[in-house]
């Protein structure tokens, strides 16, 4: 029999590289960990939660203002596999921002099965086409906003960068100043044979639509992508696809993995000011900045 997916000849093998669940150790419960600081964060920082940026109830997102005016502005795209999940599990992502100036916005999108991946990906280009066109109304620089994501996150961010924001929304081509792509999805194919196809319903037409790592466009945005180090092979190797066809249209990318990070600790450093991530996008948010 042929293979499913280049080299993966059963269900279990792919679910093996794609469950980052089954990797941890007993006792872990990484959801109680993004709980208690998406707790705090939204006991700690101001906020305006649930604005609507689209017709439907799942269009809304979070902004965790700086206090500082005309600040820079993070988006942040979470993942759960597009299926599970919202911007309330990742109100944490702020804390680490917020100390620096960076006004943090936390998206919400409908889920699957309810909707379709190509949904999510029209929801969430509608949410950066609205912070671009409105952040300045919350204190934001709308010529200072970087975008980011992890996991199915991931994915949507390279969605988004996809974008033909001129044509479709009358916006700059390249509006924003960096991205970063935490173990993000790129090539969608081998999930159409895991665990997640009852939920996702992955067909040729969504795969094809959807899978960043084969229609990169020349884009002025620079990006990290990265993934935990602790991560399976095919998690890499997402990242590393996704990088080449990134920078073989001329753009500019980072691939660094972060050591010894699973697929949840990967996005602790949002939480702590001075890690990797949190400086990353500082550099690149206040550019004059000695």
């Amino acid at each position: 029999m042929p293979p499913l997916y280049r080299d993966f000849a059963t269900q279990a093998q792919i679910d093996a590289q794609y469950n980052p669940s089954l990797a941890l150790d007993p006792g872990d419960a990484p959801m109680q960990h993004f709980a208690r600081q998406a707790e705090q964060a939204r006991a700690s920082l101001r906020s305006t939660l649930n604005v609507p940026y689209g017709p439907t109830l799942a269009e809304t997102l979070d902004i965790f203002p700086a206090d500082v005016p005309h600040a820079p502005v993070f988006v942040f795209i979470h993942g759960g596999y597009w299926r599970a999940l919202s911007s309330k599990d990742f109100s944490g992502i702020a804390l680490g921002l917020q100390p620096l100036g960076i006004t943090t916005v936390v998206v919400d999108y409908a889920l699957c099965p309810f909707v379709t991946i190509d949904e999510i990906t029209r929801q969430v280009r509608a949410a950066c086409a609205w912070v671009l066109r409105n952040i300045a109304h919350h204190g934001g620089d709308p010529q200072r906003i970087a975008i980011g994501g992890h996991s199915a996150g991931g994915h949507l961010t390279a969605m988004c960068l996809q974008t033909e924001w001129t044509r479709d929304y009358g916006l700059p081509q390249d509006p924003f100043v960096g991205a970063i792509l935490v173990s993000g999805l790129y090539d969608l194919a081998p999930l159409r044979y895991s665990y997640l196809q009852p939920m996702i319903q992955l067909d040729e037409g969504i795969i094809r639509r959807n899978s960043p790592a084969f229609m990169a466009r020349p884009c002025a945005t620079p990006v990290w992508v990265t993934w935990g180090g602790a991560e399976t092979s095919e998690f890499a190797r997402q990242s590393e696809s996704y990088r080449d066809a990134w920078q073989a249209q001329g753009n500019q990318a980072l691939l660094q993995a972060q050591p010894g990070a699973n697929h949840f600790t990967a996005i602790h450093g949002f939480e702590q000011p001075q890690s990797p991530l949190c400086q990353w996008l500082n550099a690149r948010l206040h550019p004059d900045s000695p």
